[in-house]
């Protein structure tokens, strides 16, 4: 269910590169914050090294490569230890993907609440309750 959108900087060119980088992403989101694959979305891009500063540089002319990553979850279901492990697995899988990183990289792990986020015309929200309930989630929303 999460929404991530991925931002990156390399110099490293391969054709399945940004395939790469979302089977990555989607695996250790699932392991680690416990999403689920299905339902989860994942936006990558690449960026211009020569445009990305950091430290008052361009990555090009430091030679590093770099990323932002915002995720978008449910507020309360990653507990802090989780949030912590995902960003320490994402710095280092992403730089056996993108190469040497600057240390000005990235992730933001933003919770939303439930009444206000969801997929498919429901909230989160919506879909709790009609767990709970067991009905659909259709039911739940009217």
């Amino acid at each position: 269910m999460p929404l991530i959108t991925v931002t990156y900087t390399t110099s490293r060119q391969t054709p399945t590169l940004k395939a790469d980088i979302a089977a990555a992403v989607s695996e250790l989101t699932a392991r680690i914050l416990h999403k689920d694959p299905r339902v989860t979305a994942i936006i990558v891009k690449s960026a211009d090294a020569a445009g990305w500063f950091a430290g008052g540089k361009s990555l090009a002319e430091q030679k590093l490569a770099s990323y932002w990553l915002d995720i978008h979850v449910t507020e309360g279901t990653n507990t802090k230890d989780e949030k912590a492990a995902y960003l320490a697995a994402l710095f280092q899988r992403m730089e056996d993907l993108l190469g040497p990183l600057h240390n000005e990289t990235y992730a933001h792990v933003d919770e939303v609440k439930g009444d206000a986020y969801g997929f498919g015309g429901l909230t989160q929200e919506r879909r709790y309750i009609a767990g709970k309930l067991d009905v659909s989630p259709q039911k739940a929303a009217a």
